[in-house]
């Protein structure tokens, strides 16, 4: 029961994180060509969609908190192993879809705060490079 867990919640770790990078790939890659315009931005693109998939499964498959089901809690004195009931399996499947989206979420925030400086960095340079062509 501890194994079809595991791989339930390995999949849709993975199904969800699949969709959320697919659904932010648009506005990422906009962002990557106004940012960098080289080519590069493409490669930027693949190496995000990738870190949004290893991170969302990463932080969705909590293997510490599903521990708890092969291993005796140490604080219990009759040594017992939670047992999977249905709702625990609903419970963990709920906590895997809200902790892959927490853990995007977090990468996102940290891509899309250096996004904005980056974009304030080159809007400036294209401002003083317009002021320079004036003169």
């Amino acid at each position: 029961m501890f194994l079809t867990l595991l791989l339930v919640t390995f999949v849709l770790a993975l199904a969800v994180s699949v969709i959320v990078a697919k659904s932010f790939s648009t506005p990422i890659n906009n962002i990557l060509k106004r940012i960098v315009t080289d080519a590069i931005s493409v490669a930027w693109l693949q190496y995000l969609k990738f870190a949004i998939v290893v991170v969302g499964v990463s932080a969705g498959v909590r293997i510490y908190e599903l521990e708890k089901y092969i291993t005796p809690q140490a604080w219990d004195k009759e040594t017992r192993i939670i047992e999977l009931t249905n709702e625990r399996w609903i419970l963990e499947l709920y906590r895997t879809v809200i902790e892959t989206l927490q853990g995007i979420a977090w990468l996102l925030l940290v891509f899309f705060v250096f996004a904005l400086i980056a974009y304030v960095i080159v809007r400036i340079a294209e401002m003083r490079q317009g002021k320079g062509d004036e003169k």
